[in-house]
């Protein structure tokens, strides 16, 4: 038997009103969320035309080259950093015209893997083994309107394809359950000498993989309490005339809990290392995470949550980089980083997000959610969650010299990582320093046993 997909009506009416526009195919994402017994699709997104490709085009047909797998690839990245926790982009679908209606499967299949091959090497966590490992492929034919649904284990690359069942109904994430949380952050990255062939960005993402390990590890507070794992998320909620709880309006606040020193029964060895710099990231990060509400676990919200946190700490990084490495002759010592802005899917509980640099409008970012999602959206529907924060890029010099009271200075040189800093040397030692203060959510409270 195949997984069951539980679709939105209106992620339906989406795709039925595609337009093709003379092309024989438009291919595109399909959003929602895993569970152990079926999968819930909330939303679906159309790629968005490549004009580079669009001027080749003009002289068809090369039909399943026109695939641009690395097109598709970079619009599921750029949308998965607009996932809150708990939603994920489930797979792919294709809209083809009548006579190209049997020669997409193979295409289809190389789409949804490369798709989730792209998306997990920029993530700070793994499946665990008990999750679903199945991603989901739709072909529609839009004369007869006809639909082929089925899966592929992502773990197996030799997997075959296996029919699912794909059913719609109605107001299906009206009363989906909400988390949030905000977290300050104060992750210190040292920079190590021996790697100074990495670039920062790569330096960075090795110390937030140790920093994730600190999240992934913490003891999470729904509404104050530590609840078991295994228990039901809505256990003691007043239940409905139909038996069921009432999941309407339900919001929780979650607080983390991380460790700060380790158990005594644990060594401990403190290590000397040589270093070339460090980054310092600081600020506070609001999170969301959106779940079900059939009789979901303790351990999925907080699964949820976590995931969250990682990726949006993650995605700040990133896009601070990418910013930094189109204006890498810029030498500014203070960087306005992005902050979250969330907007309401219609219909439904869930929001998603995107991020927002200082200089950028509400117009701006109201028109990248329409093209990466193409669906319209309101300027006064955006919800900016975070106050506007700032990165300090900044250089300090650490010398054996500046022990005794003296100081051999030598003439600055900018030294390139992935952006420009401006550093000093002296006596053969580099202290550069890169400050990062990131704005988005959930707090976090050290404790030690």
């Amino acid at each position: 038997m195949g997984r069951t997909y539980i679709v939105e009506e209106s992620v339906g009416q989406y795709l039925s009103n595609v337009n093709l526009q003379g092309k024989d195919f438009v291919s595109g994402l399909l959003i929602g969320q895993c569970s152990s017994q079926k999968d819930y699709v909330i939303l679906a997104a159309r790629t968005p035309p490549n004009e580079e490709q669009n001027e080749n085009l003009k002289h068809p047909k090369a039909k399943l080259d026109n695939l641009d797998e690395e097109w598709a690839t970079v619009h599921a990245n750029q949308v998965s950093r607009m996932l809150p926790g708990g939603l994920l982009v489930l797979g792919v679908f294709i809209i083809t015209t009548l006579e190209m209606a049997n020669d997409f499967q193979n295409a289809l299949r190389r789409l949804v893997f490369a798709v989730e091959k792209s998306m997990n090497k920029k993530r700070l966590w793994n499946f665990t083994e008990e999750e679903v490992s199945e991603r989901v492929t739709l072909h529609i034919c839009s004369s007869t309107k006809k639909i082929f649904c089925r899966t592929y284990d992502i773990h197996d690359p030799k997997s075959s394809a296996k029919p699912a069942d794909w059913k719609y109904q109605n107001g299906l994430s009206a009363s989906w359950l909400s988390l949030e949380c905000t977290v300050h952050i104060n992750i210190h990255i040292p920079l190590s000498a021996t790697s100074v062939s990495y670039t920062l960005e790569k330096n960075t993402k090795n110390g937030l993989a140790r920093w994730a390990k600190q999240i992934e590890n913490g003891v999470y507070l729904i509404n104050g309490q530590v609840k078991d794992e295994d228990c039901d998320l809505l256990e003691g909620q007043k239940k409905s005339s139909r038996g069921n709880a009432q999941a309407t309006n339900h919001s929780f606040d979650v607080r983390v809990l991380t460790q700060l020193l380790l158990n005594s029964d644990h060594r401990s060895t403190a290590t000397v290392q040589i270093c070339s710099g460090s980054v310092n990231l600081k600020g506070a990060v609001k999170c969301r995470a959106y779940l079900h509400s059939n009789k979901p676990k303790v351990k999925d919200a907080v699964q949820a949550v976590k995931r969250d946190i990682l990726n949006t700490v993650a995605d700040r990084c990133e896009m601070l980089f990418e910013d930094l490495l189109l204006n890498e002759d810029s030498e500014k010592e203070f960087h306005i980083l992005p902050h979250r802005v969330f907007v309401p899917v219609p219909g439904s509980t869930v929001m998603l997000c995107d991020y927002k640099f200082g200089d950028e409008s509400a117009e701006e970012i109201r028109a990248h959610f329409i093209e990466m999602l193409d669906h319209m959206i309101q300027i006064e529907d955006l919800e900016i969650a975070e106050e506007i924060n700032t990165a300090c890029l900044s250089s300090s010099v650490n010398t054996e010299a500046s022990l005794d009271g003296t100081d051999d200075e030598q003439p600055k040189q900018p030294i390139k990582t992935t952006i420009l800093v401006k550093i000093q040397h002296n006596i053969g030692v580099v202290a550069a320093f890169a400050v990062a203060v990131l704005a988005a959510g959930i707090s976090f409270h050290y404790f030690s046993d």
